[in-house]
């Protein structure tokens, strides 16, 4: 079944050095490219396309009549998707402030009942699989619960050219059945949760926590 995934960015850095810059952009776009080849619907969501307010302000602090309308449009978009995949480099052993900034601006209530895959990358060895134990637990907080099997790109700017494509010194059939792993353990989730929904129990499921922190209290 085809499905709507949307693929976070999680960084704006656009100054070199170091150089490349944005090197994530290359890993979503990856991303982006695997899942359209496999049947689905794949949009990039990109921070930079966004005008986020400094200091931050989520969208749910704005009376509706002035909310930003691009905020508004991409919450309709995560509401709608079936599952994500998030793109961070590493930062002090966690994940991106830029991915955290974006998502962080709106509900858990958008993201819940969903899966997610987590896709980190690095210009060294590691390929940011620190900032990936990070992001287990903020991607389960927002409700779409991260897929076991992940993604690590090191040394991204080897393995990409600026366009997603792997670069000719890559072997691209290893590298597209790593991303698939992930992919086919988000899309047999995305697929059964979908159904759930679609089903008479699915409008049963548990409310989010909407109105405030002591919600979440034991008696």
């Amino acid at each position: 079944m085809a499905l709507k995934i949307l693929v976070f960015l999680g960084s704006v850095r656009t100054s070199t050095p170091p150089a490349p810059a944005r090197l994530g952009e290359r890993v979503a776009r990856c991303c982006v490219t695997q899942l359209e080849e496999s049947g689905h619907e794949a949009v990039l969501i990109d921070p930079l396309d966004y005008d986020l307010a400094d200091p931050f302000k989520p969208l749910f602090s704005y009376a509706q009549r002035n909310a930003p309308q691009d905020l508004l449009n991409l919450a309709q978009q995560i509401e709608a998707a079936d599952g994500y995949v998030m793109v961070s480099p590493e930062y002090n052993h966690s994940m991106s402030p830029a991915l955290a900034n974006l998502l962080n601006h709106f509900g858990s209530s958008l993201y819940s009942y969903k899966p997610s895959v987590i896709a980190t990358y690095s210009a060294g060895q590691w390929g940011g699989v620190r900032a990936a134990v990070n992001m287990r637990t903020f991607l389960s907080e927002l409700g779409c619960l991260p897929v076991s099997a992940m993604i690590h790109v090191p040394r991204a700017q080897e393995v990409l050219n600026e366009d997603g494509g792997y670069a000719e010194s890559q072997d691209a059939r290893e590298w597209g059945g790593y991303l698939d792993r992930a992919f086919e353990q988000l899309a047999w989730w995305a697929n059964a949760a979908r159904r759930y929904h679609e089903s008479e129990d699915g409008e049963k499921r548990p409310g989010a926590f909407t109105r405030s922190p002591s919600q979440r209290n034991a008696p």
